[in-house]
């Protein structure tokens, strides 16, 4: 298992509300840092992504997060690689947990052919990943609180920051994720207030 598997099947697992695609895929790409770093396929200097010799992951998504590392000075910045490796990876990592069949269709009563809810099946990656949840491992914790889902999500009534990251390289990949999200939700903000302004010039005001 991998971070930004366990990380994925939080998400899906347990928050009572699930995180916005866009703020789960910067979580993810930060996940995989976090895993290329204890791989030691990387190492950070300063802000930089130094790429190192990886072993073969056992990961298809992580072997090609490793794979895209780029590989030429002056490297890519953690918060570069955040935004590119980020796009749109919730939804392979979703597609990947329904290829490997931990994904199904919760199909609703009285609608036999409806869609219904997508949920995880049993198996022992859900029953890892809860158990590293459950335990308050202090990285999962991180980058779960980063995207919203807290201790209450667990029923605690403790409090909702996550506990401290010990590794410096660590923390500095979940700074930058919280930084990266700060920087999307104002995006958004913005985006609302001038679709705002669009839609009262069509009202006369």
């Amino acid at each position: 298992m991998t971070t930004s598997r366990d990380l994925m099947i939080t998400a899906l697992d347990v928050a009572e509300s699930p995180p916005a695609a866009g703020d789960l895929s910067l979580a993810l790409a930060g996940a995989e840092l976090i895993d290329l770093l204890a791989a030691e396929a990387i190492r950070l200097e300063d802000d930089r992504i130094v790429p190192g010799h990886p072993p073969a992951m056992t990961d298809r998504l992580l072997d090609q997060s490793a794979e895209s590392l780029v590989r030429e000075a002056p490297y890519e910045s953690v918060a570069d690689w955040l935004w590119r490796r980020g796009l749109g990876l919730a939804s392979a990592y979703l597609s990947a947990l329904e290829a490997e069949g931990q994904l199904t269709r919760r199909r609703r009563l009285r609608l036999p052919f409806g869609t219904g809810r997508t949920v995880l099946v049993d198996s022992p990656d859900r029953r890892l990943a809860n158990d590293r949840w459950a335990s308050n491992e202090p990285v999962l914790a991180a980058l779960a609180t980063a995207v919203g889902i807290t201790a209450r999500d667990k029923g605690d009534e403790g409090t909702e920051e996550a506990p401290g990251v010990p590794d410096d390289a660590v923390e500095t990949v979940v700074v930058a994720v919280n930084e990266a999200l700060l920087e999307l939700e104002a995006v958004r903000q913005r985006r609302s207030v001038e679709q705002a302004a669009f839609d009262n010039v069509w009202r006369g005001y």
